[in-house]
């Protein structure tokens, strides 16, 4: 059928395939409504519980103990505005690089935008087109690269009743094809679809650790709230007002509210300075998994190379010592850089003098094109088109360069005049030599391995690509083991752990591939993190601990990853690491002073239901002890730049530093409670008595989770002194607190110097368990008792 012929669907047929549902409607991408954020931000069980227990307050007229009230909101501002702000940059992304697309209908050419395409439309693609849906060739000829679906970057070619799958773009040429597949029906959406069904999990061990924190408190703290305002109103006869405020006060102290407003805060920051740096985080939680990542698996093109095709280098035929540079500068300067070849070729050589008389275009058929200057035509070419029988006489010239992955053109002279209606090569050739072609390595990415490889982070370059191809660029970044590498479609299923223990290098992998790889490294206790930039990469990215995609790359990609390098530099990774390291680092650590109060006001509500006596504090009290010896030192902690690779397991290393403080606090004011009622201590003196001695406690620990301590922790903790003392001076009254007789006075003395013994001697125990459980998440089983005590050892050296 001619171009003359074709003349697509009618109006009425469009009609009856919009009314059919066969459309090419885009799958629903994955990103959140506004009114989603705003609602799952707001309406979470914690600020239920917060709301509850403000409108007791407000009930019972204890205004001044609402003080927690902010935090809570500003915690919430700061979730909604940072997944707004994702949103935004990422809708800007997710756009196909073609938004119309020329198609016949009635027999006339028009622009149609992609999505009101229909099963059956007969459009126009040209170089630079991306195809829309999956369709068939019925007149002309294209080149085509599909590498962001199958993951290879060769440029196909497609003749007539050839398929085109969606997404793919077209190189060079011209041809019409009628749309077989749209919409969902499409191969890029049932990848898409495929990779939306496996949701997204929680891999962040932080967040996943402090979540798995709040929801046993929020399991324990209604029935504990009950149980302390019932004993507390019908046995000890106390009042409405002071048995829901002492309750309330337990319930405070037991609900970690700030540790999460730290850890949102100090995802924001990382995320908005990434941002300032082109990196945009589509979960903030990422940043943190990325930190812990000791497995990178990357794909060569885009990643560890350029997007496009270089020359390498040329290499003279052994029987031709001309000047082939200039032979090939004449050739450029004639022909049209009209693919990508051709834009290789030109961007290397750019002192062409001759003018041709005529030239020969590339055709797939011939699959080479040429200059011709007077009675002689320059042809460069596949070396099998070009040569035919004299193949076997320069393979030994150039088949070596194939075998190191390059792509091989030959440059010869053909004796004789080549038009496009008299193409074919009758004569032989004169074969002048090589042009070698490949897609450059990046010049940051030698330094970007290296440094992943003094971190401890293992590569795996996985890619669709020949394998020798592949490992020859692995070894040129300077890649571990990129010598040893391995065809993908060698490797059978339950193969797949031991290949990625023997192999960093891996080519030929198909898209479901990917996966499994990823797969069979989590099994083997590996955090790994995905780079892609097409379609093919989707099902892995959604299954890896952490996805990376690059923006020049498929919208869909950018929609299934958890972080986007927006100008798609691969270098700008170790930044991202580093800012995961300093948010772990430093939340890991801060953390432990919000644990402190926790344990403690857990301990307390368990002892007074035992004792059945009222709970000592005030919420106002729990605020002023949080705000100073907990809230602010953590948030200007937080900003420490701390880029310390992470040991051990979060959970474990924040109760290390936790409990001695947390219990040190329950025995000093359990010991308070029951001695100030022998001694006549009133509630406000035990209150103000346990909250002196809690605050001291608190400035302890700072100091020890601070260690060693340098010019900006002095300078932390002398502002929460400073804060503390004025509370005191000027805000008596705000936080509930009274001057202190003799009595309590002298027990408090007695109490703090008791602590200092209890803390320090807790403290080393702890420290010396800390550094035994980071070093058994490093060795399992493995480890000796000489091991087990060295490391029990040199974790209460802590301690000086």
């Amino acid at each position: 059928m001619t171009d003359k012929q074709l003349t697509g669907l009618t109006q009425a047929e469009v009609n009856l395939r919009i009314q059919n549902g066969q459309v090419n409607h885009a799958v629903d991408d994955q990103s959140k409504t506004t009114a989603q954020i705003i609602r799952e931000n707001v309406f979470t069980y914690f600020n239920l519980i917060f709301a509850i227990l403000a409108a007791l307050l407000v009930l019972v007229g204890a205004w001044n103990d609402l003080t927690f009230l902010p935090v809570i909101i500003l915690n919430t501002i700061i979730g909604i505005i940072q997944e707004l702000r994702a949103k935004k940059v990422l809708s800007k992304l997710n756009v196909m690089n073609a938004t119309e697309i020329t198609a016949l209908r009635d027999g006339q050419k028009e622009k149609i935008p992609i999505e009101q395409l229909v099963k059956g439309d007969i459009i126009l693609l040209q170089t630079g087109d991306q195809v829309p849906a999956d369709a068939r060739v019925v007149s002309g000829e294209l080149r085509v690269n599909e590498a962001l679906l199958t993951g290879e970057a060769d440029e196909i070619t497609k003749e007539k009743d050839a398929e085109l799958m969606s997404g793919s773009f077209v190189v060079s040429g011209k041809a019409y094809a009628v749309l077989e597949k749209v919409g969902k029906d499409s191969y890029i959406s049932k990848l898409t679809i495929e990779a939306k069904a496996m949701g997204s999990s929680e891999q962040s061990k932080m967040v996943r650790s402090i979540n798995r924190l709040v929801k046993w408190v929020g399991i324990i703290i209604i029935p504990v709230g009950i149980a302390l305002f019932s004993q507390s109103f019908f046995l000890n006869n106390i009042g409405l007002k002071r048995s829901i405020t002492s309750m309330e006060a337990a319930l405070i102290g037991m609900i970690p509210e700030g540790l999460y407003l730290l850890t949102t805060v100090a995802l924001a920051l990382a995320a908005m300075k990434l941002a300032r740096k082109e990196v945009m985080l589509h979960d903030m939680k990422s940043v943190e998994t990325l930190a812990r990542v000791n497995v990178l698996c990357v794909d060569k093109t885009g990643t560890i190379t350029e997007p496009k095709m270089a020359v390498e280098k040329i290499v003279n035929s052994k029987a031709y010592s001309g000047d082939l540079d200039q032979v090939i500068a004449d050739f450029a300067k004639n022909m049209p850089a009209d693919n990508a070849t051709m834009k290789a070729i030109h961007a290397h050589f750019k002192n062409g003098t001759k003018t041709a008389t005529s030239i020969l275009p590339f055709t797939s058929v011939n699959k080479y094109s040429g200059v011709i200057f007077g009675q002689q035509t320059i042809l460069i070419g596949a070396p099998e088109m070009v040569l035919r029988d004299q193949y076997e006489q320069y393979q030994d010239e150039f088949e070596k360069y194939a075998a190191e992955g390059y792509r091989v053109l030959l440059v010869a002279t053909y004796p004789g005049v080549l038009t496009e209606e008299s193409s074919t090569l009758k004569e032989k050739v004169k074969v002048l030599g090589y042009i070698l072609l490949s897609n450059p390595i990046r010049k940051e990415a030698k330094s970007t391995f290296q440094y992943f490889a003094k971190q401890g982070v293992d590569i795996k370059v996985i890619s669709g690509d020949n394998p020798v191809t592949v490992a020859r660029v692995a070894k040129q970044a300077g890649i571990n083991g990129a010598d040893k590498y391995i065809d993908a479609q060698t490797i059978k299923d339950g193969e797949y752990e031991k290949a990625v223990q023997e192999y960093n290098v891996f080519g030929r992998v198909k898209p479901e591939q990917k996966r499994k790889f990823v797969v069979a490294l989590q099994n083997q206790g590996s955090t790994v993190a995905m780079t892609g930039d097409g379609v093919n990469d989707i099902l892995a990215m959604k299954k890896a601990d952490c996805s990376i995609a690059m923006a020049s790359g498929n919208s869909a990609a950018v929609q299934a990853s958890q972080v986007v390098l927006l100008d798609s530099n691969f270098a700008k990774m170790p930044l991202v690491v580093n800012e995961g390291r300093q948010v772990v680092n430093n939340i890991q650590r801060s953390a432990s002073l919000f644990l402190v109060k926790n344990i403690f006001s857990f301990l307390m509500a368990i002892f007074a239901l035992i004792m059945t006596i009222n709970y000592p504090l005030q919420p106002a009290q729990i605020t002023l002890i949080s705000a100073f010896t907990i809230g602010l030192p953590s948030f200007l902690l937080a900003l420490e730049t701390n880029h310390q690779r992470i040991r051990g397991q979060f959970m474990p290393n924040v109760l290390a530093r936790a409990i001695p403080g947390g219990l040190t606090d329950w025995l000093a004011v359990a010991i308070l409670v029951i001695a100030g009622s022998y001694i006549s201590l009133d509630h406000g003196q035990v209150g103000t008595t346990a909250t002196t001695l809690l605050v001291l406690v608190g400035l302890m620990v700072m100091y020890h989770i601070s260690a060693p301590m340098n010019k900006f922790r002095l300078m932390v903790m002398g502002l929460s002194i400073l804060c503390i003392i004025g509370s005191v001076i000027f805000l008596p009254h705000l936080f509930s607190l009274t001057m202190l007789n003799n009595k309590s006075l002298f027990i408090l003395m007695i109490l703090f110097f008791a602590a200092v013994t209890i803390f320090r001697w807790l403290s080393k125990v702890l420290d010396g368990v800390a550094e035994v459980l980071i070093v058994f998440d490093q060795k399992g089983k493995n480890m000796t008792f000489a091991e087990f005590k060295e490391a029990y050892d040199r974790g209460k050296k802590n301690i000086k």
